[in-house]
Formats: C-alpha cells, sequence, structure tokens
C-alpha cells in the first residue's frame, strides 16, 4: 500500500511523526511524505535548506518532497500566518508537480496546528483518487483562543467553518485523545471519527535499565518533570507547590528541559531560595529514557482550561515507558490516564497545595507501592502506546479507507 504523508513539519525537525512514518515502513507500507523546508521551533530554516526552495530528499528508506515554506519566525503572528499560507499554497502547486505520474491510495495527514495543511492533503486525494485521513491532534478554533492566538470571535466563527469544511472533505478523522471524539465529531457530520493516541517514542521502548544516566541525582525522593517549561506547563504551580514542600528535606523537583519560560523559572527560584528546585538543563532525546528511569516519581502538569483538560500530553506516555510512578497535575483526559492505568496520583490543575500533598503522599507509599505503580505503568504503556502496536492499527484504518474509496 502506498501511503502519502502530508505534514507541515518533519524530520530533521523533532516531531513524533517521523517516527509513525518509520513504523508504517516497518508495517509493510511504501511511505512518502509532502512536507515543508525545516525551520522548527527557532524559525529560521535549517544549515543546508533554503525556504523557497523544491526538493526531493531520501531519508530511511522515505522519500521526502520538501516544498516552498516561509519561515515561521519568532514573536510575530504575521510572519506565522505567512509560514500557515505558504505551506498550503506550496503544497498544493508544488506538491501536485513534485508528486506527478506517482500513485497513492491512501493520504494521511498528521494535524498538530495548523489545520489548514490538510487542505492541499484534501486537493491531492481529489486529485489521485486516493482516500484521505487526518490524525486531528489539536482542536481548532479552541486552541487558537486558549492561546490567546485569536481573540476576534468573528475570525473564530470563519476558522469554525474552514475547520468543519476540511473535516467533511476526509474518509476518516482520528483523534489523539478520547475527550476530542465529541467536539469533533459534531463539526465532522457523516465523516467518522475514532480514537487514535499518539504513540511513544522509539527510544522510550527500546530503552534498557542498563543504560547510563547522564544525570546524578542527590539522595532523596527526586520528581523528574521533563520536557517544555512554557507557558501551558503551570510551572508557577510547581514552584509554590515547592515552597509548601521546602521544608521536607528528601524531595526535590529536578526540572529537565528548556523552553520560552526558562529564564524567569531560574530568576524565580533563586528569588524564592528554593533549594529543592533543581533546573539540570536541556539533554538529548536518548539520554531521556535513563533520566526518567532513574527517577523517584515523575511529574506532569498544565494550566486549568477546557481544551487542556481534553488532551493528553505527549510526555505521558514516556512518563508510562519508563515504568516510574506518576503525579499528574491536570484535569481531564491525561489524569484518566494515569488513574486508569494505577500508575500514580492525580490531583487538579494549578492547585498547589493539592500538588504538594499528592507529592507528598506519593513519597510516602512505601517502596512495593512505588515499584507497584511502576510496573502499572509500562504494562499501560505497552498495552496502549507501543509504537509497533499502533502502526499495525493505523496501517488497519489506512486499508479500511482504501476499500471504501474503491
Amino acid at each position: 500500500m502506498r501511503v502519502l504523508v502530508v505534514s507541515q513539519y518533519y524530520w530533521p525537525e523533532n516531531f513524533r511523526i517521523t517516527e509513525v512514518v518509520q513504523a508504517l515502513r516497518e508495517e509493510g507500507c511504501e511511505v512518502l511524505v509532502l512536507t515543508g523546508q525545516p525551520n522548527y521551533p527557532e524559525g529560521v530554516s535549517f544549515a543546508g535548506y533554503s525556504w523557497w526552495s523544491c526538493a526531493t530528499e531520501p531519508h530511511d528508506d522515505v522519500t521526502i518532497f520538501r516544498v516552498p515554506l516561509v519561515p515561521r519566525g519568532r514573536a510575530s503572528a504575521l510572519r506565522l500566518l505567512a509560514n500557515y499560507a505558504s505551506f498550503v499554497f506550496s503544497a498544493i502547486v508544488c506538491g501536485s508537480w513534485l508528486l506527478r505520474g506517482r500513485s497513492i491510495d491512501a493520504i494521511f495527514v498528521f494535524a498538530v496546528s495548523p489545520i489548514t495543511q490538510a487542505i492541499p492533503a484534501i486537493w491531492l486525494a481529489r486529485l489521485k483518487k486516493a482516500s484521505v485521513i487526518t490524525w486531528v491532534q489539536d482542536l481548532w478554533p479552541e486552541s487558537l483562543s486558549a492561546v490567546g492566538f485569536v481573540r476576534n470571535q468573528k475570525i473564530l466563527d470563519a476558522v469554525s467553518c474552514l475547520v468543519r469544511w476540511i473535516y467533511r472533505k476526509n474518509d476518516l478523522l482520528l483523534v489523539q485523545s478520547e475527550a476530542f471524539i465529541e467536539p469533533v465529531q459534531a463539526m465532522a457530520g457523516k465523516t467518522p471519527v475514532r480514537y487514535h493516541p499518539n504513540a511513544g517514542d522509539f527510544a522510550f521502548s527500546c530503552a534498557t535499565a542498563e543504560e547510563e544516566c547522564p544525570l546524578v541525582f542527590e539522595p532523596g525522593f527526586n520528581i523528574v518533570f521533563a520536557g517544555n517549561l512554557g507557558t501551558v506547563q503551570a510551572l508557577d504551580t510547581i514552584l509554590e507547590a515547592a515552597e509548601l514542600l521546602r521544608e521536607d528535606r528528601e524531595i526535590r523537583l529536578v526540572l529537565v528541559g528548556s523552553g520560552s519560560r526558562g529564564e524567569w523559572l531560574g530568576a524565580e527560584i533563586k528569588r524564592r531560595k528554593l533549594a529543592n528546585v533543581v533546573l539540570p538543563g536541556r539533554f538529548a532525546l536518548s539520554s531521556m529514557p535513563s533520566i526518567m528511569s532513574s527517577a523517584s516519581a515523575l511529574l506532569v502538569s498544565l494550566v486549568r482550561s477546557p481544551i487542556m483538560s481534553k488532551t493528553v500530553p505527549s510526555k505521558v506516555q514516556a512518563y508510562l515507558a519508563a515504568g516510574r510512578p506518576i503525579i499528574a497535575a491536570l484535569d481531564g483526559e491525561g489524569a484518566r490516564v494515569i488513574l486508569e492505568a494505577a500508575a500514580g496520583v492525580a490531583c487538579p490543575a494549578e492547585d498547589p497545595q493539592a500538588l504538594a500533598a499528592a507529592i507528598r503522599s506519593l513519597q510516602t507509599s512505601g517502596p512495593e507501592a512505588l515499584e507497584r505503580m511502576g510496573a502499572n505503568a509500562r504494562a499501560y504503556y505497552e498495552s496502549n502506546f507501543e509504537p509497533r502496536v499502533l502502526a499495525r492499527r493505523l496501517k488497519d484504518f489506512l486499508v479500511s479507507t482504501r476499500k471504501v474509496a474503491s
């Protein structure tokens, strides 16, 4: 089966679609990728790439077709809009030319923001007489208003109309969270909607306990938060919880990663004199399995928001794969997964008192209980998020739409 993956983001940018493509290829699919010139997250074209060029590039036995893409820049709404629009235009015009003479059975859209990247897939599906499946990662227009990118209601209403049109031109919609099903189906009309979670990374699936950890933990109960240090991670809640726990010298919060609030975080730790919060910096993805597996527990947190409560943060899969107890300081789907897996404890988002209490309860649970939570986490991961398992399910979805289309 020949599958065309349409995604504005792809290797060497760090997005999970690269591993999804690899897994599909291992399941026997011939995969082609239509994408832009890499520029995320710095907003400038990667070395060796030109934003205005068309190119064909091989990578891991996959043919990548790259179309011109205006770099997103930094902190500019106008540049971001140009980035989104240029991919739609280039993928339709240049993509049609690059893919000339090639037959396609199914087109698969990796729909992180912007959802507009599904538009060229719809055009190409019609051109190639192929089915089209979009994997919805963000809810539009909700995500635009949630982050404050768009506040004008008329614009949001117009985006809603566009999203409805996109959804209804698909043969199948997949959603990364069960909580997405209802709002997506409400806009999708007769297009079926199915749950298909994000897979874990191959690095976490294949990690072994023998791998050396590059981060040395001090003795005590070390809780690791790993990933982006940004606005939606509710970092102020973590710091307030750390203040409540400062008298317990055994508990330490280790915040691994980088992000837009990294400098603010360092300054706040210093201002509040939080000796129980450590900022070791960012590590390579290949090092993260050993860091997580060496932690006493793992922490995931999000701000309180209706849209965030419908989302399962991608780090949840990595945490489950690490086989360590998890503290979920968030609402909705993410917390539901942790509790369903019996892999740790959960508390409401943006509630520092509840977070401090959850940390204390986990610390005093005893070694056997912690070991059991870790084993539950790994077992749940292997049943629900293992990349190869989900690749087989995805292939089944692609084949089923191909039969409908024919």
